[in-house]
């Protein structure tokens, strides 16, 4: 499967990013690591006209701490915060979750921004930023604005991003000393979605629960899973809510959710803007393709030690440049969808799945497949086991 055709684009800057999202509207898609997206590009669940590839600008990376909060790249890999020490001392919870998300090929890939800003309810950290009470840096045409987690998922695969807005920072208040946390995910089998999960972040007070957070993965857009509130506003809210007769706690949420619901999603003028939403939601659109869309490009890369060069569409993906191309056949194409791990590569000395990732992003990179890791003649141990 390979998805529709496309024309690649990759800037150097959010300034740049802004401006191509400013030229081709609704006909572009954002990519950040592309394990949501491409797989939804290759079922036809998405067919842009123009992706936009954020992976090229260093100033969407990092993790660092500003007074009592972590501000974190949103091109930050899950990988990179697992690792970080600072998150592991700082927000243990956000590492926890990082650890339970897909396995590490899609965790050297897979981005923080990406994860967030695609509102997919199967997604591991809608539920750990509001159970974190982070927050969000948006840059759009007319500059940055913050938004809080709560609030920001509206529902599936809809966010309060708009279709000229990018995620660029993500800002999370650093608990309180003694506070408790976990994150518990059910899932059909290792890597797979969740099919329900929880983040909980308490504080006690000795032997009292002085405030607690717990967010349910599977409705991201429920304030009562979310919100601030003690273990008596808790039990009061749940009895109002019995009392009348709607669901435990929800009685505060209808208001704002209805509204949300019946205007869809309105640009900054305030007009209905359907193309945008559908799109965010991964519908197929009337798209004008340009005739140039198909024209090849050449990307250089040392492949097993050996440079190369090859001449690819933007939408080739790197698992059949390598097995038809460049004859190496050790990945195999399995599931094609980012789970079974068969066509797994070495790229810059990150395992990844080469059915997830473009070519045209492999300009520069140094790869290594199972071919490569023979050395003087002799098989590697791996390759032996086969």
């Amino acid at each position: 499967m390979i998805p529709s055709e496309f024309a690649y684009h990759a800037p150097r800057s959010v300034g740049d990013a802004l401006a191509l999202l400013s030229q081709f509207g609704g006909d572009a898609k954002l990519l950040a690591g592309g394990h949501s997206l491409l797989p939804m590009m290759k079922l036809r669940f998405a067919a842009p006209a123009h992706l936009i590839d954020l992976g090229r600008i260093d100033g969407l990376k990092g993790i660092k701490q500003v007074g009592n909060a972590i501000h974190i790249g949103a091109m930050t890999t899950e990988n990179e915060l697992i690792w970080s020490t600072l998150v592991q001392d700082k927000l243990p919870l956000l590492a926890e979750g990082a650890r339970q998300i897909a396995d590490p090929q899609v965790r050297y890939k897979g981005t923080l921004g990406g994860d967030i800003a695609h509102g997919d309810p199967g997604n591991d950290h809608p539920a750990l930023m509001l159970a974190l009470g982070a927050s969000f840096v948006v840059t759009g045409p007319k500059g940055e604005r913050v938004l809080p987690a709560d609030g920001f998922f509206l529902g599936t695969y809809e966010t309060q991003l708009g279709a000229d807005d990018i995620l660029t920072e993500v800002r999370i208040p650093i608990p309180p000393a003694g506070s408790g946390h976990a994150y518990a995910k059910l899932k059909r089998k290792i890597g797979d979605y969740a099919t329900a999960a929880s983040a909980v972040l308490l504080q006690m007070k000795g032997d009292t629960v002085a405030d607690v957070r717990i967010a349910d993965q599977r409705r991201p857009d429920r304030a009562e899973g979310h919100c601030r509130r003690s273990v008596a506003q808790g039990q009061a809210a749940r009895r109002r809510g019995h009392e009348r007769g709607g669901a435990p706690g929800d009685e505060h949420l209808r208001a704002r959710r209805r509204p949300a619901r019946q205007r869809g999603i309105q640009d900054r003028d305030g007009r209905r803007n359907d193309g945008a939403r559908l799109a965010h939601r991964g519908v197929p659109r009337e798209v004008t393709r340009s005739n140039t869309m198909a024209k090849k490009t050449l990307v250089e890369f040392k492949l097993n030690g050996k440079a190369t060069d090859v001449a690819v569409e933007p939408r080739e993906l790197l698992i059949h440049t390598l097995r038809e191309k460049c004859a190496h056949t050790g990945p195999h194409i399995g599931c094609e969808t980012s789970h079974c791990g068969a066509c797994t590569v070495d790229l810059n000395g990150m395992s990844v799945k080469s059915c997830t990732v473009l070519t045209v992003q492999c300009e520069g990179a140094e790869m290594l497949t199972i071919e490569g890791l023979a050395k003087d003649g002799q098989l590697h141990a791996l390759q032996a086991a086969f």
